[in-house]
C-alpha cells in the first residue's frame, strides 16, 4: 500500500478543495496520506525531498505550475509523483490522459503504474511541459493577474498581448543548426498542450527523448485569432508560417529582451535562453490502474 504526502502552497485553496474527496477515498482504502502546508517554493522542494527519502509518493494537487514546482525535487531524488488535477489549465493531465473524478483519481494513485517522463532543464529549473517566449509568454503574464473565469482568461490575455506585440526576430539553434525568423512566439515543447488546452505541438510526446520546437511565424495580426482557434486541434501546424523542429538541445535568442515562461510560471527576462532535455528523469503515476 502506497503512502502519500500532498504538498500545498499558501495559495492552494483550489488544490485543497479537490484534495479532500480524494483523501477521503484513499483513507477508506487504508492508505496513509498526510498534507504539508508550505510558504515558499524552497520549503515545498525540501518537503518533497524528505518525503521521497521516507518512501512516500509526492502528490501535486494543483495545475502545471504546482507539478513543475515539485517535479525537480522528485526527479533529482528518484521519487514518484502523483497528480490531482486542480489547476486552470491542467495541460500535463490532459497530455497524460489523467482522470478528474475523485474516485478515478484515488484509484489511479492507489493502483496505477509509474510512467517515466522526460523533463526540460532551463536556467537551473526543471520544466515538465514547455518553455516559451513571445506573445504567449506575455499573455501568460496577463493571465496570471486576471480574475476572469478559466475558459476566458487565456483567450482574453492572448488578445491583449497580441495587440501590443512588436515585430521580433528570433535566432533559433536546434542541435547546432541555426535559423533566424520573425515570429510571434517560439515554443520548446516536451508535452503537446499548453495555455489551457492549446495543442501547440501535436507531435510532442513527454517520453520520446526529444524536444519539439514550434515557431508561429510573423503574419498579419488579423490572422492570429484564426491560428489560435486552430491550435485547439493542432491544425495550425499546416500553415505555411508555422515551422517545427526537433532536437535535444535548443537555444532561442531575440533582437530584444524576451520574457520567458515555463509551465505557466515566469523563468526570467533575457536575450537568450537555452533548453535541454533530461530523458526519462521523472516518474509519474500515469499508467492504467492495476485493479480488475
Amino acid at each position: 500500500m502506497r503512502s502519500f504526502v500532498v504538498i500545498l502552497g499558501p495559495t492552494a485553496r483550489r488544490g485543497l478543495s479537490r484534495l479532500m474527496p480524494v483523501a477521503h477515498l484513499l483513507r477508506a482504502a487504508d492508505a496513509r496520506i498526510r498534507v504539508e502546508y508550505t510558504q515558499t517554493a524552497q520549503q515545498a522542494r525540501r518537503c518533497a525531498t524528505a518525503a521521497v527519502s521516507d518512501g512516500e509518493v509526492v502528490v501535486a494537487a494543483g495545475g502545471d505550475g504546482t507539478i513543475r514546482l515539485l517535479a525537480g525535487a522528485v526527479a533529482d531524488t528518484g521519487g514518484l509523483l502523483g497528480v490531482i488535477p486542480a489547476g486552470r489549465g491542467n495541460d500535463l493531465a490532459r497530455q497524460l490522459g489523467l482522470p478528474h473524478s475523485p474516485a478515478a483519481v484515488a484509484d489511479l494513485l492507489l493502483h496505477g503504474s509509474p510512467r517515466h517522463l522526460d523533463v526540460l532543464r532551463v536556467a537551473g529549473r526543471t520544466i515538465v511541459g514547455s518553455v516559451y517566449v513571445g506573445v504567449d509568454a506575455v499573455a501568460n503574464e496577463l493571465a496570471n493577474r486576471s480574475r476572469l473565469p478559466a475558459p476566458l482568461v487565456y483567450p482574453a490575455a492572448g488578445l491583449r498581448a497580441l495587440l501590443r506585440w512588436p515585430r521580433t526576430r528570433y535566432t533559433i539553434t536546434v542541435d547546432g543548426r541555426t535559423e533566424q525568423r520573425h515570429a510571434y512566439t517560439v515554443v520548446v515543447a516536451n508535452c503537446g498542450y499548453y495555455g489551457g488546452g492549446l495543442h501547440v505541438a501535436p507531435a510532442a510526446q513527454p517520453d520520446d527523448g526529444t524536444l519539439d520546437v514550434v515557431v508561429i511565424g510573423h503574419a498579419p495580426k488579423l490572422l492570429f485569432p484564426v491560428v489560435l482557434r486552430q491550435m485547439r486541434t493542432g491544425r495550425h501546424v499546416r500553415r505555411g508560417h508555422v515551422v517545427s523542429y526537433r532536437g535535444t538541445s535548443v537555444t532561442v535568442g531575440a533582437n530584444r529582451p524576451m520574457t520567458v515562461y515555463g509551465d505557466g510560471d515566469p523563468v526570467g527576462r533575457t536575450d537568450e535562453v537555452r533548453v535541454e532535455i533530461r530523458p526519462r528523469a521523472l516518474r509519474v503515476i500515469a499508467g492504467q490502474s492495476g485493479r480488475r
